[in-house]
C-alpha cells in the first residue's frame, strides 16, 4: 500500500492512518449522543424539568448537527478542511463546558444546539479527507476500515456514561466530551496537515446554493444519497424500538440487553472486513447492490414472520442483525461512490448527505415511537418501507454503476 502524500504538505498519510485521525473525529457524535442517556433522568431532576422535555436535548442536537454540516461542509472547501476542524472542536469543547454549568432546561436547549453546531461543523470533514487523500477501490477501503472503528464508539459511550454518573454526576459526561474535544485539537493541529488542494477553486456563498443545486440534480449522487439515507432511516427505526421490542414485547433481560443489542455491532464489522475482502475483485458499486438486495431480504423475513405469529426473540433478532449489519456493505460504498462524482467539492456532498441522512433517521424515529402501538409492525414495516426505497434509488438512480465491471483509480 503506497503512503499518500497530501496536498502542501511533506507528510505522508497511510490509509491507515487516515482511518484512524478521522474514525477518532466522527467519534465525536457518537459519544455526545449516547454518553448522557443514562443520566438522563439526573440531568431532568438536576434542572427541574420532565425527562420528556429533557429528551427533547437529542432532537436538538440532531437538528444542530445537521445545520453544522450544512454550514461546514461548504465553508470546508472554500478554506480549508483544517480551519473549519479546529473551528468546530473549539465550540463544541466550549459548549460541553457550559453545559456543566447549566441550571434551566432552556440553558440545556441552547447550549445542546450550539455543542451540535460545532460537532457537525468539524465530523462533517472526516469523509471529505478521506477523498482528498484516495480515489476509488482505495478511498472504499480507508471508509471501510474508518467505519468498523468507529462502531466501538456506540458500544462503549452509555458505558462511560454511566461509569461518569457514578462517579461524579451528569455534569462530568460532558467534561469527559470537553476533553475529548481537547485530545481531537490537539490530534488534529499536530498530526493531520491540510488536505484539500490549494488548487480547488473557492465557492461564494451563491456558488455553494449552486453547489448544494448540483448534488440534488445529480441522478447518480442522489441514488447514493438515498441508498445511506434510507439505510440509516431504517436502522434508527430498529434503535428507537428496540427497548420495548426486545425487553418489553419479547422479554429480554435487561442485563441481556446490551448483549444482543451489540451483536449487530459485530455482524456490522464483519460485513466490513467481507467488504475489504470482496473490494478487490468487486466494484463500491456491486457491493453496494449485495447489501442492499441483503437488506431488502432481510425486512422481507422480519415482516413474514410478525404476520404469521412466528416472531419471538430467537426468530427476530437474527433478521435484525442481518438488516442493520450490512451497513458495512452499504454505507462505505455508497459514501466513496457519491464522492467520485463530487471531487471537486467533496465536504459539500457530504454534508448534504449528512442532513439528508439525520433527518430521515429522526422521522423513521418519529414513526416508528409516534403511535404507541404495543407490537413489532411499526418497526419492520418501516425497515421494509425505507428498504424498498433504498433499492427502488439505486436501481432506477444510479442504474448501470451498480454493475459496471471496472473502476477507475
Amino acid at each position: 500500500m503506497k503512503p499518500t502524500v497530501t496536498p502542501g504538505s511533506t507528510l505522508t498519510l497511510s490509509s491507515r492512518r487516515v482511518a484512524l485521525l478521522v474514525a477518532a473525529n466522527t467519534a465525536l457524535a457518537p459519544f455526545a449522543i449516547d454518553a448522557y442517556l443514562p443520566a438522563m433522568p439526573a440531568l431532568a431532576a438536576s434542572i427541574g424539568a420532565s425527562i420528556h422535555h429533557t429528551e427533547l436535548s437529542i432532537s436538538l442536537f440532531l437538528l444542530g448537527f445537521a445545520i453544522g454540516q450544512l454550514t461546514g461542509g461548504p465553508l470546508s472547501d472554500r478554506v480549508g478542511r483544517k480551519p473549519v476542524l479546529l473551528v468546530g472542536l473549539t465550540v463544541f469543547l466550549l459548549a460541553s463546558l457550559a453545559i456543566t454549568q447549566v441550571s434551566s432546561l432552556h440553558g440545556l436547549w441552547a447550549w445542546r444546539f450550539v455543542q451540535a453546531l460545532g460537532g457537525g461543523a468539524c465530523v462533517v470533514n472526516s469523509a471529505a479527507i478521506v477523498r482528498d487523500c484516495f480515489s476509488g477501490r482505495e478511498a472504499a477501503k480507508v471508509m471501510s476500515t474508518m467505519a468498523m472503528i468507529l462502531m466501538l464508539a456506540p458500544l462503549a459511550a452509555p458505558a462511560v456514561g454511566s461509569v461518569m454518573l457514578y462517579l461524579a454526576g451528569w455534569w462530568l459526561i460532558f467534561v469527559f466530551l470537553a476533553v475529548y474535544a481537547a485530545f481531537l485539537l490537539w490530534l488534529m493541529g499536530t498530526r493531520l496537515p491540510e488536505t484539500r488542494s490549494p488548487d480547488q477553486p473557492s465557492a461564494s456563498p451563491r456558488q455553494v446554493l449552486a453547489n448544494y443545486a448540483s448534488v440534488f440534480r445529480h441522478r447518480e449522487g442522489m441514488g447514493y444519497i438515498c441508498s445511506v439515507a434510507m439505510t440509516f432511516a431504517g436502522m434508527f427505526a430498529f434503535i428507537t424500538a428496540s427497548p420495548f421490542i426486545y425487553m418489553q414485547h419479547y422479554g429480554l433481560s435487561p442485563a441481556m440487553y446490551p448483549v444482543v443489542f451489540g451483536a449487530n455491532v459485530v455482524v456490522m464489522a464483519s460485513s466490513n472486513r467481507l467488504n475489504i475482502h470482496l473490494m478487490r475483485w468487486r466494484t463500491p458499486q456491486q457491493n453496494l447492490r449485495l447489501g442492499l438486495s441483503i437488506q431488502l431480504t432481510a425486512a422481507l423475513i422480519l415482516v413474514l414472520l410478525v404476520a404469521s405469529g412466528l416472531d419471538s426473540i430467537y426468530t427476530v433478532v437474527p433478521g435484525i442483525m442481518l438488516f442493520v449489519g450490512v451497513v458495512g456493505l452499504i454505507t462505505p460504498n455508497a459514501i466513496s461512490s457519491l464522492l467520485e462524482h463530487f471531487s471537486h467539492m467533496s465536504a459539500t456532498a457530504t454534508a448534504l448527505l449528512g442532513s439528508i441522512q439525520f433527518t430521515c433517521g429522526a422521522l423513521a424515529g418519529v414513526l416508528v415511537g409516534a403511535f404507541e402501538i404495543e407490537n413489532p409492525w411499526p418497526m419492520v414495516l418501516t425497515m421494509l418501507t425505507v428498504s424498498l426505497i433504498g433499492n427502488i434509488a439505486a436501481r432506477r438512480l444510479i442504474g448501470r454503476e451498480l454493475d459496471k465491471p471496472v473502476l477507475s483509480t
